[in-house]
Formats: structure tokens, sequence, C-alpha cells
């Protein structure tokens, strides 16, 4: 599931370039659809930068030793 919001009053981290989505930016928050599986809950949404979630399929994310 994917949804547009127009910003939040909470900073969250990107998964796609691993930097802080700051309070008030419009994003992308995204959360696997399988909510039979257990998924899908609060705990499954990730939030984005907008232009990380459209390069996310041309691009990989950064691995943690990198960061």
């Amino acid at each position: 599931m994917v949804q547009r919001v127009g910003g939040s009053p909470k900073a969250y981290r990107c998964p796609g370039c691993d930097q802080e989505v700051a309070a008030g930016v419009p994003h992308v928050v995204a959360w696997p659809a399988d909510e039979l599986a257990g998924l899908g809950g609060p705990g499954d949404r990730r939030h984005w930068h907008t232009p990380c979630w459209s390069a996310r399929g041309r691009r990989r994310p950064t691995p943690r030793h990198l960061r």
C-alpha cells in the first residue's frame, strides 16, 4: 500500500537514502498490503522522500556499514 502525505509532525528516516524526512515535509508512506499474514501494521510502514520512492527501482538502499 502507498499513501502520499502532506507532512507529519514527526521526523522519519527514509530507507532509500537513510536521511531524515523532516517534520512537515510532504512524502510517501508505504507498507505491505498483506494484513492477513501479520504485515501491514504501523510498525511495517516506511516513510520515503518522494524522489527516493520514485527512484527505488533504479537504486539500492545504502548498506548500513557504509553510512
